[in-house]
């Protein structure tokens, strides 16, 4: 068969390539043809746009690169046309797929959403849309099914992809890192500032901050895929080191670690790595998201499955260099640390285990 697949940002590079690596081994006739990375590309076939071209953040941010997003879906919408896929498949990404699955619905196509949309958070309306246009919803959290069963709408949990892809992974050895790295024996705080320009230019130099006020450990940077090595020397100190496309090794290196909202808060969670969780955007962006996002008491996914405080958020105003130097010493302390483990366990728990890639494939596959 014939698999149009469209993800947006690196963490849907990831679980695409897994996803087209189980559907292979269903179906020895597979072709792919997909908006992704190259994560995706080193599966096969054919890469249409790669992510980096099409990370736009908040709504100021698309509004100045409209013309841009419009292009795309325009272009998108006539390449599926070409190709003529059997199956559709949308990973997350719901600004874009959002506006091309009713596009495919309507011209005969299979539509299959992998990793849901965050419309348990906001625009919950956008639940009738998905149901229109949508002929199979594949869901990673184990609240969205009982979130879309309110709306009417059957889903099938497969539990979350990021178990398969630390399962696969050979992690390094911490003295085997650190020489790779040329790093110290000084315990490691990893920062993950985002994978956004916009992002990383407003958390990174509060969470640097904390380098001179923890002077017993050093700071890594774990470089997203999508940014050079220049742009980050531009934001930190000569001494600071950046890890780049090695984030899960920095992770399972690190003593602590201070983390960008997203699916980065869940990463570090699943290592078992003491968290807090940043967040900052701009003023207009935030003042706008706050108005539109309800029914939800935290923004880490890890406090969202939980439904409690695990791991501390710092968002907008409350992300000061002040506020992050004493939730940093708390997760440093012995007592603090061994809370957040034992929670971090109940996590895991409820996540299910390892096989959603493959869980997902074979659905896709009957559907």
């Amino acid at each position: 068969m014939k698999y149009y697949i469209i993800a947006g940002e690196a963490s849907g590079d990831l679980h695409g390539s897994n996803l087209m690596k189980e559907l292979q081994k269903l179906d020895s006739a597979a072709e792919f043809r997909f908006w992704g990375g190259d994560l995706m590309a080193e599966v096969g076939g054919t890469l249409v746009k790669h992510y980096r071209e099409l990370a736009f953040m908040g709504f100021i941010e698309v509004l100045m690169n409209i013309r841009t997003i419009l292009s795309n879906i325009y272009f998108c919408k006539r390449d599926i046309l070409d190709w003529q896929p059997d199956k559709v498949i949308f990973i997350d990404y719901p600004g874009f797929n959002l506006r091309i699955a009713p596009f495919a619905k309507e011209n005969g196509f299979e539509t299959i959403y992998y990793i849901s949309p965050q419309v348990w958070a906001w625009k919950s309306d956008r639940v009738k849309k998905i149901k229109k246009c949508i002929d199979q919803m594949l869901v990673i959290l184990p609240f969205e099914k009982d979130f879309y069963a309110r709306w009417g709408y059957q889903v099938e949990f497969v539990g979350h992809p990021l178990l398969d892809a630390f399962a696969q992974k050979d992690f390094e050895k911490k003295e085997i890192f650190l020489k790779k790295y040329g790093l110290n024996e000084k315990p490691i705080i990893a920062l993950l500032p985002g994978s956004r320009k916009q992002e990383i230019t407003k958390k990174l130099p509060t969470m640097l901050a904390m380098e001179k006020l923890f002077p017993d450990y050093q700071f890594v940077i774990a470089g997203a895929p999508g940014q050079d090595l220049e742009f980050y020397q531009s934001l930190m100190s000569k001494g600071t080191k950046v890890v780049k496309n090695d984030t899960y090794n920095l992770l399972h290196n690190a003593h602590a670690a201070l983390v960008t909202s997203g699916t980065a808060t869940l990463e570090a969670a699943l290592m078992k790595v003491p968290e807090v969780v940043c967040y900052k955007g701009s003023r207009i962006s935030y003042e706008i998201g706050k108005r539109l996002i309800k029914n939800i008491d935290y923004i880490s996914l890890v406090n969202l499955i939980l439904e409690k405080e695990v791991v501390k958020e710092l968002i907008q105003t409350d992300f000061t260099e002040e506020n992050l130097q004493k939730e940093l010493a708390k997760i440093l302390e012995i007592e603090h640390r061994e809370r957040i483990e034992k929670e971090y366990q109940e996590l895991r728990e409820k996540l299910g285990g390892e096989g959603a890639s493959a869980q997902a494939a074979k659905l896709i596959v009957k559907s």
